[in-house]
């Protein structure tokens, strides 16, 4: 097995194009001072990209996909986001091992 140099120097600009942007979403994040309602509308991105990721599965598959969507949904508004979707993973295996 080889290692393509030009493979190797896309990963690591990749590496350092996703570290340069996060430390300056920090950097950014640290500066600004957000409103009261910006800040309510910015903390409701992450469970709309997580029902954004975890609906398709919902309507593609079968009804323990789907039960487990609801749970990560109905979770999303008062956990966190790993707890709610390993809830939702929880849901999924349960039913499965049920036979749904």
């Amino acid at each position: 097995m080889s290692i393509d140099l030009n493979t190797l120097l896309a990963i690591f600009a990749m590496a350092a194009a996703t570290i340069a942007t996060r430390q300056a979403g920090l950097l950014v994040g640290h500066l600004l001072r957000l409103s009261p309602g910006a800040e309510d509308i910015l903390s409701s991105i992450p469970p709309s990209v997580l029902m954004a990721v975890v609906t398709p599965s919902a309507f593609a598959t079968g009804w323990a996909e789907t039960a487990g969507c609801a749970v990560v949904a109905l979770a999303a508004n008062r956990l966190p986001l790993l707890p709610a979707a390993a809830m939702g993973v929880v849901t999924v295996a349960a039913l499965r091992a049920a036979g749904l």
